[in-house]
């Protein structure tokens, strides 16, 4: 079982050593050499970058629950491809500008955001944090007026999240082959007060996720022992409760059509996004039905082996959007300087995902709290250097891509 003691708020060198060294061989080597481990933070106040809670994180999670996270698909070259194509673009300094003052925020829906960073929606919160899980998120989420995702398989309802909120949440939505289910989704949803659902379409069934599988085979613990009661199968969590799953036989099922997002559309009264979309044609497409909103995304990789980074998809599809809607872009987002460019190539906000786990898991609330300051203080500096007071003054002249 997946107990408290797993998760301190401050963690000794040596019992940090001791949990990397035992998971090592299953999920890879960390991001830190041995030889270096010693030196690794393990307190809050030493986290100087969103990448310092990884290993922090690891080490708290339960080898099984790690490999869930940190899984790809194949040999997890897109999940690397989508962090590693951020160095092929780069940001043009400007000077004589006046940046004595610093605006972060972005408008989304008719709503101003203090920061263009928000929280993608990460499944199963409490298989990383089992105390605080999506409450913990929320109430980081309050803290720093961040806009967050939730999961369509959460380990807590929409409505005690928004609660800890303290405010509506967005709802990321699968679609089932059963009608009523998604239609019974939707409607709790709204009437949570979610003022947006994101409806995810690069869920197909059958991914090889080889990094999960290897994981799983090295966690002795018996899987019940969790299992039942964070309700990892995804009909079995909070927002399936009470309704007749019996003829549910895929989640995010294969037979996707355009009728079906057309009936979507229909059904839905609040503003729609479509979360997966990486070309610029299905980009103009969804527009055309009806779409609010695209969510630039390829599940951080955990998906579809395409080795195509969503930076490198990011500005094809806002070209086909053409600023008809607003144009949103997660996976592998590590640094602020990764949040400027994805702005200045069409993005008008940007998701972060495993980093925020790593908080949760690491330190709780207060480290989803971290993580998103980090980004927004990373953020404040390159747009000083870049010349840019606010983020409508980022811009694609504020960059000189490489990319493909």
């Amino acid at each position: 079982m997946f107990t408290p003691d797993l998760r301190p708020q401050v963690c000794s060198r040596r019992w940090l050593l001791a949990r990397l060294a035992a998971i090592s061989a299953i999920t890879g080597a960390p991001r830190i050499a041995w030889a270096e481990a010693e030196t690794a933070p393990s307190a809050l106040d030493q986290m100087l970058n969103v990448m310092d809670f990884e290993p922090v994180a690891r080490a708290a999670t339960p080898v099984a629950h790690w490999g869930y996270l940190a899984t790809g698909v194949d040999d997890d070259r897109t999940v690397a491809i989508n962090r590693e194509a951020y160095s092929e673009v780069e940001i043009r300094a400007r000077r004589f500008v006046d940046v004595s003052k610093v605006d972060l925020g972005v408008s989304m829906f008719g709503v101003t955001h203090p920061s263009p960073v928000y929280l993608s929606s990460v499944s199963h919160q409490r298989a990383f944090n089992p105390i605080e899980g999506e409450i913990g998120t929320a109430r980081a989420a309050a803290a720093r007026s961040a806009l967050m995702l939730l999961s369509n398989v959460a380990s807590t309802g929409v409505e005690d999240v928004a609660e800890a909120r303290g405010g509506p949440v967005w709802m990321q939505l699968y679609a089932t082959d059963d009608w009523e289910v998604t239609k019974a989704v939707v409607k709790r949803a709204e009437r949570a007060g979610c003022p947006a659902i994101a409806f995810t379409v690069d869920n197909m069934p059958g991914r090889n996720n080889e990094t999960l599988l290897r994981a799983m085979r090295e966690d002795k613990r018996v899987c019940t022992s969790c299992h039942v009661n964070n309700s990892h199968d995804p009909l079995r969590t909070p927002m399936y409760q009470g309704l007749d799953v019996s003829r549910v036989k895929e989640l995010s099922p294969s037979a996707l059509s355009w009728d079906y997002l057309d009936r979507l559309r229909d059904l839905v009264s609040v503003k729609l996004l479509i979360k997966g979309i990486v070309t610029g044609e299905d980009a103009a497409a969804c527009v055309e039905h009806g779409a609010d909103g695209v969510i630039v995304s390829n599940h951080g990789g955990r998906n579809e082996e395409t080795l195509r980074a969503t930076i490198a998809c990011l500005p094809e599809v806002a070209a086909a959007v053409a600023g008809r809607v607003p144009v949103l872009v997660d996976g592998g987002v590590r640094r602020g300087t990764d949040v400027f460019k994805a702005l200045a190539l069409g993005a008008t906000a940007v998701g972060i995902g495993r980093p925020q786990a790593w908080g949760l898991a690491a330190f709780g609330q207060k480290g989803v709290e971290a993580v998103l300051a980090i980004y927004d203080r990373e953020l404040r500096v390159i747009m000083r250097q870049a010349g840019t007071p606010d983020t409508a003054s980022i811009k694609p002249a504020s960059v000189i891509s490489h990319l493909a």
